[in-house]
Order: structure tokens, then sequence, then C-alpha cells
């Protein structure tokens, strides 16, 4: 891939606060990790697709400032993101003598990087992690805010921790080898960014969606630095989500309800939160907020994505009261009461609760027959 500059996005959180550093180049060159801790040793933590390929150049660049670095490969794939794969993280960090300074690197997609995550702020009651994403979607969405955590039968990301990394390292080399499905899923996050905050970064969505698609180095650098400005100054703002940052799980809501209803891995989740985002906007619609003209232009964008823009059936004798099953447990409920983030002509995002007869009639209206 075309080498690029790189560019710094800064995420202030008092004590807590670190930089996303945005690149080609960077997981081979031990300055990018110059700045990190002094420690006795590092917990490399990755899966069986991401490792083969990344991990050698990292653990010579990571050996430069540190004496003893570790491996741990996970199983590849959402399905594994429990308490079993977990573990396996925690085995290794106790079976090599690991101590409290021991640093914790993700390198992976967002599910690496959520269970490495949610292993240092359990490990020792918390250890000092890095996030080096390798996805499209992980690089502008999950690695960037601290949520960390593991999926449950009944939710996604059900259980898990707030927790900062130190550093978070964005090398596009890395998106050279996506398979294309993984680079529509991390479109569709991008795509997010724009109804919620920025519309004229939507347009530039839409001038520029073949080039991220036939991933042009330039046109990713932008879009990762404008999605990952975008969080940093949500996060900033809440970083508990308390408020504020709730309007970054615009689409999640429905899209979460399709993960769980799958089954986790069917739908990758960027596809599942593109197809959520239509029927958000369609809710958004029927609640006056938005006009019918956008919500096609939003489904279109996600089809030229290469998303899809249908939801599937969950259940074929009442697929609607599956999905509100699945909905009232997703983490913005609250007593039973399903929080969709709805947006308005201004890219403004809010969150607000809807009859149960309008979320039927919008689920209907979006799931494939």
């Amino acid at each position: 891939m075309t080498a690029i500059s790189t560019h710094i996005v800064p995420i202030e959180l008092g004590e807590r606060s670190y930089k996303i550093h945005i690149g080609t180049g960077l997981i081979a060159d031990a300055s990018t990790f110059q700045n990190l801790p002094k420690a006795s040793s590092v917990m490399v933590v990755s899966n069986t697709t991401v490792a083969p390929v990344y991990a050698r150049q990292l653990l010579t660049a990571l050996s430069q400032p540190y004496a003893t670095v570790h491996l741990v490969e996970l199983p590849d794939g959402e399905q594994h993101k429990n308490w079993e794969t977990l573990n396996l993280i925690f085995d290794a960090l106790l079976g090599h003598a690991c101590d409290r300074k021991t640093l914790v690197v993700a390198l992976g997609g967002g599910v690496v990087g959520d269970m490495a995550g949610f292993a240092a702020a359990c490990f020792m009651r918390g250890v000092p992690f890095v996030q080096i994403p390798t996805t499209l979607l992980s690089q502008v969405d999950s690695s960037v805010g601290g949520k960390t955590g593991i999926n449950h039968p009944m939710g996604k990301n059900m259980v898990g921790a707030f927790y900062q990394p130190l550093q978070v390292v964005c090398d596009i080399d890395t998106l050279s080898s996506l398979p294309q499905r993984e680079i529509s899923a991390g479109l569709a996050e991008i795509i997010k960014y724009g109804p919620i905050a920025d519309m004229e970064f939507f347009t530039w969505i839409e001038r520029n969606i073949d080039a991220l698609l036939q991933r042009d180095a330039s046109a990713l650098a932008y879009a990762i630095r404008r999605s990952c400005e975008i969080k940093a100054h949500v996060v900033g703002q809440d970083e508990r989500e308390g408020g504020l940052r709730a309007i970054l799980n615009f689409g999640h809501t429905f899209g979460h309800a399709i993960e769980a209803g799958m089954g986790y891995g069917a739908w990758l989740h960027g596809e599942a939160v593109g197809c959520g985002m239509v029927m958000a906007a369609q809710l958004s619609h029927q609640l006056g907020l938005i006009d019918s003209a956008f919500v096609d232009r939003l489904r279109t964008l996600i089809v030229r994505a290469g998303l899809k823009v249908a939801g599937p059936v969950l259940d074929a004798k009442d697929n609607a009261g599956r999905y509100l099953e699945l909905m009232r447990h997703d983490k913005k409920a609250e007593a039973g009461e399903i929080r969709f983030v709805v947006i308005n002509e201004s890219s403004q995002a809010s969150m607000q609760t809807a009859p149960d007869a309008m979320v039927r009639n919008v689920i209907d209206m979006c799931c494939t027959p």
C-alpha cells in the first residue's frame, strides 16, 4: 500500500489521555512503541488468522524496547468472544508469570481488542495495554474509547469494563490483507459518523466510496482519521456512555439483535450495523425527524458499500416480536424499555423510545420476507 505520513488524533481524558497513530509501516517500526512504559514482559494477544501474517514483525519491533515478548493466539471469530476464550489469555499471563507491569498488546480486529482489553482490565486488577487494530471496523470504532468485554448468549458485549489503552496504532497496511467483506463491514461504521455528527463527511463518503472499496491509501487514511476525530470528540465528553456517547450506537440496537438472533459470527458486526442503520433511519422517519429522501440516500450508500439493507427473519411466526425480545436485552434498554438512537435532518442524534407498534412496522418493512 502507498506510504502516507503518520497522523495523530488525541483522546483527551485527563490522566487517561492517549493518542491514536494512523499511518503505514507502523507495526514493524520500533519507534512506534518507544514512549510506552517500561515492563519486564509484553503479552501480545492475537488470533489464528492475524498472527501468522503480522505477529513476527510486531514481536521483532517490541523486542527492542522489551526483553521478553510472549504471544497467545486465540481462535478467530465473533462466536469465540466468550469466557472460555478469555481464559486463554489469563492462562497465558499466569503461565508466563506475568506481573502487574506487564504490557498487554492487542493485535487483531474488534474481537481480539475487546477481549485483550477486558483481560488487561481484570488481570491483577489492571495492567497497561495497547490496541493495534487490524481491521477497518476496529480502526474506526472498537479500538477507540476503552470499551472492552465479551458476549453473553442473551446479548452482545453484556459483560465487560471501560478500560482505556495507552495507545492505539492504526497501521493502514494491515487493510491490504482483509477480505472484501471485512472492508465493507468497516465502511458501515465509517458511514455511521455522517448522520450522527458530520454531513459534510457523509457527502465525502458518497463521493469517495469507490476509492474506499478499492483500498486507496489516501482515502482510507482520511476516512479513518475523520472517524477517529469524531469518536474522540464524543468520548472526551462522555467516557462512560452516560449520555452523549450513546449516539455512537446508531444502528446498533437493531444490529445487535441481528447478531444475537442469527448466532454470533453469521453476520459480521458491521454488516448488522449497516442493516440496523437503515432500520434506525426508517424509525427516525416514522417519528417525523427526517424525510424519506434521506432514508433512501442512506440506504443507497450502504448498498454501494457492499452491505445488506434487508434484515433477516429471526422467527417465522413472529419476526418483529423476536427482534423486540432481543432488543430489550440491549445495554441501552432501561426497565425493559428500548431506547433507540435516532437522527434528525441537522445531523444530530438523540436517544428516544418508540411505541412497539411503530417498531414492529419498521421491522416488517425492513426485513426479508
